[in-house]
């Protein structure tokens, strides 16, 4: 019951983040976007043509965002799941980071991103690729394989601490 009310709140945490930095500027969040979609905002001139998907600041970002996430889980595994060994440092962390990314897939970008005209960008309202459910999907089978590391470093520091 503990690691599904640690799942609600880390959605909860993760959605009142999100939303605000989406909404506020869609072109700031553009690497997150199918790629037609930036192509098409290369050519408007809203953005820069890159070879790089995310740029330094995106890479930073999210970076930031998992030590920050690699901190705060082990400090709740240890003293409110009383977690000591690796295996349970993993299993608990890889849990919350999976219902925190298939939440982002399915809820924020499947029902709400591609559904909602705030996150439509001027010159690409006519895009199909808003609704590119399967990029979405595909995106987050890459987020699950990206929490792999950081779950198990979570594991080890739990482990270690």
């Amino acid at each position: 019951m503990i690691l599904f009310i640690e799942c609600l709140i880390a959605i909860g945490l993760f959605t009142l983040v999100i939303i605000p930095i989406d909404v506020k500027n869609p072109l700031g969040v553009i690497s997150d976007y199918p790629p037609e979609i930036r192509k098409r905002c290369v050519e408007l001139g809203l953005i820069e043509n890159t070879e790089k998907r995310f740029s330094a600041k995106d890479i930073i970002r999210k970076t930031l965002a998992v030590i920050v996430l690699v901190i705060l889980s082990v400090l709740v595994l240890k003293k409110v799941n009383h977690a000591e060994t690796f295996t349970e440092g993993f299993l608990d962390s890889f849990i919350i980071w999976l219902s925190i990314t298939w939440f982002d897939a399915l809820v924020i970008d499947c029902l709400w991103f591609c559904h909602s005209k705030r996150m439509r960008i001027p010159g690409t309202e006519d895009m199909k690729e808003y609704k590119d459910y399967l990029f979405h999907i595909k995106q987050s089978c890459i987020g699950t394989l990206i929490g792999l590391p950081a779950c198990a470093l979570i594991g080890l520091l739990v482990a270690l601490f």
